[in-house]
C-alpha cells in the first residue's frame, strides 16, 4: 500500500475517533494490524492535529476568555481550566517521575476499551431523568482534571469519554461536560504533544528519518476528520445519550480481547 494511503487512513482513524468516547488509540492500535506501524512522533503530531479542529470551532469562546478577561463569567471558566489543567499537568509530570510508561501489551488496552463501555451505560443510567444543570463549579473542572490522569494511566479509556462522563456523574449536562472536557483538551493535548515530540526528537536514534511531508499530510486529514465530528458532536449531544457509543465500545473492547488474547488457539 503506497505511504500516503497509509497516513491518509491513520490520519482519518485518529480525526474520527480522538473526541467520541471510543478511545482513539484502542482504534489506532487495531490499525496496526493491518497497516504499515508509524512512528511513535507520527502518532503524536496527527493527535495534535486533530486538536487543531478545535480551534475554529471554539474561537468564539477562545476569544471571549482572553480578550473579555474581565467579565465575570469569563475570568471564571478561564481560571477553572487553568486549574484543571494545573491538576493534569502535575499529576503527569509525578508519573513520568514514578517511571509510568504506556503499556506495550495491546490488553490493557483492550480491557479499557471494554470497561469502558459499562461504564458509559452506568454513568447514562445514574443521570436518566435527570435535570442537570449547566454550571461548570470548581467541583466539576477539579474532577475533570483527575479524569485527564485517569485517562493517561489507563489507555484505551478515551480522554473525551472519561472527562465527559466524570462530569456527567456529578451532575453537569452533557452540552458542558462535552465543551469544557474540549476546551481543556486544547491545552493539555498541545502540552503533552510538544512535550512528546521534543522527546522523540532528542531521543532519535542515529540516522533516523522522518517524512515530515507525510507527517504534515496525516496532521492535515486528522485535522479535517475531527473538525467534522466535533462539529456533529455538539449537536447531537443536546439530544441524545452516549449508550451507542457505550454499545460500540462493549462489542470492539470484546472483538481486541478475542484478537489480541494470549495463547489463543
Amino acid at each position: 500500500m503506497a505511504s500516503w494511503l497509509v497516513v491518509v487512513l491513520l490520519g482519518m482513524i485518529e480525526g474520527l475517533t480522538e473526541f467520541i468516547p471510543v478511545s482513539s488509540t484502542g482504534h489506532l492500535l487495531l490499525a496496526e494490524q493491518w497497516l504499515p506501524k508509524q512512528s511513535e512522533l507520527f502518532n503524536v503530531v496527527i493527535q495534535c492535529g486533530a486538536m487543531l479542529a478545535l480551534l475554529p470551532i471554539f474561537s468564539r469562546r477562545l476569544r471571549e476568555m482572553f480578550f473579555k478577561i474581565g467579565e465575570p463569567a469569563n475570568r471564571d471558566l478561564f481560571l477553572k481550566l487553568v486549574v484543571a489543567f494545573g491538576i493534569t499537568g502535575a499529576g503527569g509530570l509525578l508519573m513520568k517521575k514514578l517511571g509510568f510508561a504506556l503499556p506495550q501489551d495491546p490488553m490493557p488496552i483492550a480491557w479499557a476499551t471494554f470497561i469502558g463501555g459499562f461504564v458509559i451505560l452506568a454513568v447514562e443510567r445514574w443521570v436518566n431523568g435527570r435535570n442537570l444543570p449547566d454550571d461548570i463549579t470548581w467541583t466539576v473542572a477539579i474532577t475533570v482534571g483527575v479524569a485527564q490522569l485517569i485517562a493517561a494511566a489507563f489507555p484505551g479509556s478515551s480522554r473525551s469519554g472519561t472527562t465527559i462522563m466524570m462530569a456527567l456523574a456529578i451532575g453537569l449536562n452533557r452540552p458542558r461536560a462535552t465543551e469544557f472536557s474540549f476546551l481543556l483538551g486544547i491545552p493539555t493535548m498541545f502540552a503533552a504533544g510538544l512535550f512528546e515530540i521534543h522527546h522523540e526528537l532528542h531521543n532519535a536514534p542515529p540516522g533516523a528519518h522522518e517524512s515530515w511531508g507525510l507527517v504534515l499530510l496525516g496532521t492535515a486529514v486528522s485535522a479535517v476528520m475531527a473538525f467534522i465530528v466535533v462539529k456533529w458532536l455538539i449537536h447531537f449531544v443536546k439530544s441524545h445519550t452516549f449508550r451507542g457509543f457505550a454499545a460500540y465500545r462493549i462489542i470492539m473492547g470484546a472483538a481486541m480481547l478475542w484478537y489480541f488474547w494470549p495463547h489463543k488457539a
